[in-house]
């Protein structure tokens, strides 16, 4: 059978997802009158609410006696780990922009390997029926993107299309604005050339996913590069340098259909397959028939530059929510993801109570974390730090980003303001769309740890952030942290409206009346930049006596401030912790009682 391997590369929430869905639809795998979820490719609850994918999916379609193996790459840096691998799967790419947005840093990192791959790309300039629509100038964004990564001249020569996801038609006339997807799957076919790899060759392999199921174990998905595969023939796994790790049978072998794994007797050459059978193979691993010795090489990931302690709650509320609470079951699941995640790196501390989960940024491990606490985990989260290098002169370095900012122009000089004293170097500054400016910057990752809610309260929610992993530079030196202090819980019971009221006056509340409270919990911000121990617990005394005009007085409160996991994650200083159940979000200092605070305090300060 005619066959082409595809990814899709898209910046988040330029259309990519809904786009494959039409595909599936307009070349019939899914039926006319069969019930299908929008955006069925983010199949994972948390993709759903977010909007974003997280995991790469390889699908497949057929169209006229062609089978296309369609790759949806993660757009999101902080998932990389995920991208690099694919590519190596795939012989064309399809590179999606928004008509109004244009190309987006993170479009550029993965369009980056794209091109080191030597991958010549299609560009589907998407949305073109929105009002602010800019085709031209998008264009012409891309083409200097291409220059700027080193594409070669057969890469510069890229076909285009101009379609509309939603509306099912793409075109290669700008102003058409109707019709089908048939130009680009016929693109596809024309543009994209059929793997040519060696199918006389013995049988080889490279893991470029690992997913687990409970009834076959370790799946390993990835592109067979040469020869063919057989149901129950022997193989065996090698790492890069080449030793044999594990030898065993290909008990199963399974082909994409559509969003379904469909089992299959042989796979061959080209072939985008999940075989079951091994233990202890991973990502990044050859799998190969016994003759083979000599492994395919890996494309390199990028390291870990964030790292956070999970530890187990020790708070006084510990295992009242989660069914998931002690060390071994916490490390358990992280040694699962670390498995199946290459970008993620778990270590042990010494009191074996909390582990360093090391991964590629705050939204990475926020989605950990998340996922954790839906299947029933509770946790102690420390604040993220980063990941510090050291360069051939033995001089400190620290990971640094690119961000790219789209403001309001009355907001920019906030913006700019706000980012120097994080250390950040302006690099460029031109007008965007709809009015608006966009600035970009290279800033140090830890500078960055906690201002995305910032940034939104200071453009009134209408700025947009985009980050991206650069380089590691320099240590910058000191960068100053949260300016204010936190209010802390005296003690254990029930928080009382008549205590809230007057504290109202110190700062932010974070809790409510009735709300069940801990010695060393955090429950506001303070308005000065010291922490201050209050009791929130104290109630009306009742007595017998009448207040004075005839009449107590209502307490009103405000709402308290209530904060995401990320939001808590990213306001959290050093001396701080977030604990994280199924149910609640609370925040706490380590310490929880006042004199171990203190001793803690002098030790750091003598330090």
């Amino acid at each position: 059978m005619n066959l082409r391997n595809i990814a899709i590369i898209a910046h988040v929430d330029h259309g990519k997802t809904t786009l494959v869905d039409q595909l599936f639809r307009q070349s019939g795998t899914f039926r006319d009158n069969q019930r299908v979820e929008e955006r069925a490719m983010d199949s994972n609850d948390l993709e759903k609410e977010r909007g974003i994918t997280i995991l790469a999916k390889p699908t497949s379609i057929e169209w006229e006696g062609v089978r296309i193996n369609i790759v949806d790459t993660p757009g999101h840096a902080d998932f990389g780990g995920e991208v690099e691998r694919i590519l190596s799967m795939v012989d064309g790419v399809i590179l999606l922009v928004d008509a109004a947005e244009g190309a987006m840093p993170q479009t550029k990192f993965v369009t980056g390997k794209a091109l080191a791959l030597g991958l010549r790309p299609i560009v589907v300039v998407n949305k073109v029926d929105r009002s602010d629509a800019r085709i031209q100038e998008v264009l012409d964004e891309v083409f200097d993107l291409f220059v700027a990564l080193e594409a070669n001249d057969e890469q510069l020569d890229f076909p285009v299309l101009y379609a509309s996801g939603r509306n099912g038609y793409a075109s290669e006339d700008m102003d058409r604005r109707e019709g089908t997807l048939t130009p680009l799957f016929q693109k596809i076919v024309d543009h994209v050339p059929p793997p040519s790899l060696d199918q006389d060759a013995p049988f080889s392999f490279l893991v470029t996913l690992l997913d687990r199921d409970n009834f076959l174990g370790r799946i390993l998905t990835g592109r067979v590069q040469s020869g063919v595969v057989k149901l129950n023939q022997p193989i065996h796994a090698l790492d890069n340098q080449g030793n044999v790790i594990e030898t065993g049978r290909a008990s199963k072998l399974m082909s994409f259909r559509g969003l379904e794994r469909v089992p299959v007797e042989e796979a061959r050459a080209g072939d985008i397959i999940s075989l079951a059978g091994l233990t202890v193979a991973t990502v990044a691993n050859t799998i190969a028939d016994t003759s083979v010795s000599t492994p395919i090489q890996a494309q390199p990931i990028d390291p870990p530059t964030l790292s956070m302690r999970f530890a187990v709650n020790d708070s006084p509320m510990a295992g009242r929510e989660g069914t998931k609470v002690t060390s071994r079951m916490i490390r358990d699941r992280l040694m699962r993801e670390a498995e199946t995640n290459v970008a993620i790196k778990v270590t042990e501390a010494a009191d074996r109570d909390s582990f360093e989960v090391a991964g590629r940024g705050e939204l990475q491990l926020g989605v950990l974390i998340e996922t954790m606490r839906r299947e029933g985990f509770e946790l102690g989260i420390s604040r993220p730090r980063v990941l510090f290098g050291e360069d051939e002169n033995g001089k400190k370095t620290e990971p640094y980003e690119t961000v790219i900012i789209d403001v309001d122009e009355e907001h920019s000089g906030t913006v700019v303001e706000k980012m120097n004293l994080r250390k950040a170097e302006m690099t460029d500054m031109r007008p965007s769309t709809g009015g608006k400016t966009r600035i970009t910057f290279s800033a140090p990752s830890r500078g960055m740890i906690g201002y995305h809610g910032e940034f939104l309260s200071d453009t009134r929610g209408t700025g947009i952030m985009n980050r991206l992993f650069e380089k590691y530079g320099p240590h910058k030196g000191n960068i100053e942290g949260r300016k204010n202090g936190v209010l802390i819980s005296n003690g254990a019971g029930e928080a009382q409206g008549y205590a809230l009221g007057p504290l109202e006056d110190r700062g932010i509340l974070f809790v409510g009346h009735g709300e069940a409270l801990y010695e060393g919990m955090i429950i506001g911000e303070n308005a000065k930049t010291d922490d201050l121990e209050v009791n929130p617990m104290k109630a009306k005394q009742l007595t017998n006596f009448r207040a004075s005009g005839g009449k107590d007085d209502a307490i009103r409160l405000t709402p308290p401030k209530k904060m995401t996991l990320e939001q808590a994650i990213a306001y959290i200083d050093d001396d701080e912790m977030v604990e994280v159940t199924p149910k609640s979000i609370r925040l706490r200092k380590r310490h929880l009682d006042p004199h171990e605070r203190k001793r803690a305090s002098r030790a750091k300060e003598a330090a």
